[in-house]
C-alpha cells in the first residue's frame, strides 16, 4: 500500500518490492497473488486551504504451506513438566531494536531502528525447529515478534495456566542502565521464539542451534503457585500471579466485549480467569477410547446406508461422512434438491444425518427455512414423516441440522417436549471447545457413552434451548441427551462453559424411543484425536466421540 507520485514514496515502494523479492528468493518462496493500492494519499479543501494526508507505505504478507502431519503441532501452551526449561531463540543476534515496537507506540515514541530480517538465519531457524518437531523435542513454542519477550512468556503462561521464573540477566549483563536494558530485552520485537524443552533434551537442542549459528539462551523455568517472576542481576523486576497479569491483558477486550455483547456474559467470562477448577478441560470416560465397538459389524461386510443431508449453506457434510464411513456406514451425499427432484428417496436409507453449517446463511432463522422447505412440500413432508415413523431407522441432527430437525417435531414421534433453538444468551456466535456430559437417556447412538464427560466443539449463534412454547419451563418428560458441564463435572449455566445459556445446560435431546437425537455440539469435527485442540495424552488415533458413530453402527446391527 503506497502513495505513488508523492515525493519519496516511489523509491520506498521500489526498495520494498526489491527487498521482498530478494528475501523470497533466498528462502525459496513464491508469491502466487498480490493486491495493491497505490493511491494512498487523500487531498481535500478546508476553508480554501488544501490539505492532504499520506498513508505510510505498508506491506502485509500472508503465508501458507502444506502440513504433512497435523499431529506434529506445537502450540504456545506451556506443559506442566517440572524438569523443563524455556529457551529464547534470538534471531536478532543480540540486538534489541525498538523502532515501531508496541511499547514505543504506547509511549508515542516511534523513532529508532526497527528490527530487520536476515534470510539465511531465518531459514536455518526454520530447519532447526522442523527437526526438533520431527524428533518430538519441543513441548511448547511461541514467536517473539508480536509484543516482545514479555508478551510471549505471559501468553504461554496464560495458555498453560502455569507460573514462570524468568531470569533475563544474560540479556542485560553488559548494559550500564539496567532498567533501560530490561525494557529493551522484554519488549523488543526482533524475530525469534521461546521454546519449552525437557531438561534431558537441552544439550541436544542447544547444540543444534549452535551448529546453525543461532543465539539461544536459557531464560526461564516453571514456577509454583502460578507466580510469574522476572528478574535480572539487579533483583526481581516483577512478581505477580498469572491471573493478575491475565486480567490486565484481558481488560481492554473485556471492556469492548461488555459494549458489544451481553455484559453479564462478558463479566462471567472475565471472572473465570482466576478459576482453574471450573474452567478446566478433562475427559472422564465410561468406556475404552481405543476400542472400536463397530469392528465386528465392519468385518461382517454389511454397511448400512446413511443419507448425509445438506442444504444450501450447510458445510459439515464432509466431516460427517468421514466419521460415519470410519464406523462402517455407506455414506451418501444427499442434497435437498436430490429429494425434491425425486432423484433420491429416504426409503433407501437406514440412517439420516442432518449436518451443521448455515442453511440459507441463517437468514431464514436457525434451521427454520430448511425445515419449512420440508413441511410446506407435501411429498417431502410425507417422505420424512415415513422415515421418522420407521422403527428401523436412526436420525442424528447436529448444529444447524439440530435446529432444522427440532422444527420437524410435528412429524417426529416422541418429541412433544422438545425445545426450539434461539439466539445465544451472549448475543454472539460462539465457537469454542467446551465440556459436555452424556446423560442417561434413551438415545440409541449415545447408549455406549452414557455417563461420560468429554470436550467437544461448539459453533453456533442460535443454540439456546428455548421452551417458551412449553410455558417457559423445561418439561419433566424431556429426554436430555447432553448437558454442558464445568471442570468439576457439574451441570452449568456459567458462560462460556455453557456457551448459549440453555437451561439445565441442555446441549442435546432425544426422542422417547431414542431413535432421533439432536445436539448443538459437533462430534463429527472431533471424532479423530488429531482434530482436537486439547485432548488427553492417551487419545492417540480416535477421540471419545468416535464411540457415538460406532454406537450408531452397533444400534443398527
Amino acid at each position: 500500500m503506497a502513495a505513488c507520485g508523492t515525493e519519496g514514496e516511489d523509491e520506498k515502494l521500489y526498495r520494498t518490492v526489491e527487498a521482498t523479492s530478494q528475501t523470497c528468493q533466498a528462502l525459496g518462496l513464491s508469491i502466487p497473488v498480490g493486491k495493491d493500492s497505490l493511491s494512498m494519499k487523500t487531498v481535500w479543501q478546508d476553508e480554501g486551504e488544501q490539505k492532504s494526508v499520506v498513508s505510510p507505505l505498508s506491506l502485509i504478507i500472508t503465508a501458507f504451506a502444506p502440513v504433512k502431519d497435523v499431529r506434529k503441532t506445537i502450540t504456545p501452551e506451556l506443559q506442566n513438566v517440572p524438569d523443563s526449561a524455556l529457551l529464547l531463540v534470538d534471531l536478532g543476534n543480540g540486538q534489541a531494536r525498538m523502532g515501531g515496537s508496541a511499547l514505543g507506540q504506547v509511549y508515542n515514541q516511534m523513532a529508532g531502528q526497527a528490527p530487520d530480517i536476515e534470510a539465511g538465519r531465518l531459514k536455518a531457524f526454520y530447519n532447526a525447529i522442523q527437526q526438533l518437531v520431527t524428533e518430538d523435542k519441543l513441548l511448547a513454542y511461541h514467536d517473539r515478534g508480536d509484543g516482545g519477550l514479555f508478551a510471549t512468556l505471559a501468553e504461554m503462561a496464560f495458555a498453560g495456566r502455569l507460573g514462570l521464573d524468568v531470569d533475563i540477566s544474560v540479556l542485560t549483563t553488559s548494559q550500564a542502565d539496567q532498567n533501560a536494558a530490561a525494557a529493551r530485552a522484554l519488549f523488543n520485537e526482533e524475530l525469534g521464539a521461546v521454546i519449552q524443552v525437557n531438561a534431558a533434551d537441552l544439550a541436544a537442542v542447544e547444540a543444534l542451534f549452535a551448529q546453525a549459528g543461532i543465539h539461544i539462551h536459557r531464560i526461564a523455568t516453571l514456577a509454583a503457585d502460578e507466580k510469574i517472576i522476572i528478574r535480572n542481576q539487579s533483583g526481581i523486576l516483577l512478581e505477580q500471579t498469572r491471573a493478575e497479569l491475565q486480567r490486565a491483558w484481558q481488560e481492554t477486550s473485556h471492556a469492548i466485549q461488555k459494549l458489544r455483547d451481553n455484559p453479564a456474559c462478558a463479566d462471567s467470562e472475565f471472572a473465570l480467569i482466576g478459576d482453574n477448577q471450573r474452567s478446566a478441560l478433562f475427559a472422564d470416560l465410561t468406556f475404552d477410547v481405543n476400542e472400536n465397538i463397530a469392528a465386528p459389524f465392519i468385518n461382517s461386510g454389511k454397511k448400512p446406508k446413511i443419507a448425509v443431508l445438506r442444504e444450501q449453506g450447510v458445510n459439515g457434510q464432509i466431516e460427517m461422512a468421514a466419521a460415519f464411513t470410519q464406523a462402517g456406514f455407506d455414506a451418501y451425499d444427499v442434497h435437498m434438491s436430490d429429494l425434491m427432484s425425486g432423484r433420491v428417496n429416504l426409503d433407501t436409507f437406514q440412517m439420516l444425518a442432518a449436518c451443521g453449517g448455515f442453511s440459507y446463511g441463517d437468514v431464514l432463522g436457525a434451521g427454520e427455512g430448511w425445515a419449512k422447505s420440508i413441511l410446506f412440500h407435501p411429498a417431502l413432508r410425507d417422505q420424512f414423516a415415513a422415515f421418522f415413523a420407521n422403527p428401523n431407522t436412526l436420525t442424528l441432527g447436529v448444529c444447524n441440522g439440530c435446529q432444522m430437525v427440532s422444527n420437524l417435531a410435528d412429524i417426529i414421534p416422541g418429541t412433544a417436549a422438545w425445545p426450539k433453538f434461539k439466539r445465544n444468551e451472549s448475543e454472539q456466535f460462539e465457537a469454542r471447545l467446551t465440556m459436555v456430559n452424556v446423560t442417561r437417556s434413551p438415545s440409541l447412538i449415545l447408549n455406549e457413552m452414557q455417563g461420560a464427560s468429554l470436550p467437544v466443539i461448539v459453533s453456533h449463534g442460535e443454540g439456546r434451548a428455548d421452551f417458551a412454547l412449553k410455558g417457559g419451563q423445561v418439561p419433566a418428560d424431556l429426554a436430555i441427551a447432553l448437558q454442558y458441564v464445568d471442570g468439576l463435572n457439574q451441570v452449568t449455566q456459567t458462560y462460556p462453559l455453557n456457551p448459549n445459556g440453555s437451561p439445565q445446560g441442555i446441549a442435546g435431546v432425544t426422542t422417547a424411543d431414542g431413535r432421533v437425537t439432536i445436539m448443538m455440539p459437533h462430534p463429527e469435527r472431533v471424532f479423530r484425536a488429531a482434530q482436537m485442540s486439547w485432548k488427553p495424552e492417551d487419545w492417540t488415533e480416535q477421540s471419545g466421540w468416535a464411540r457415538l458413530f460406532g454406537g450408531a453402527r452397533k444400534a443398527l446391527g
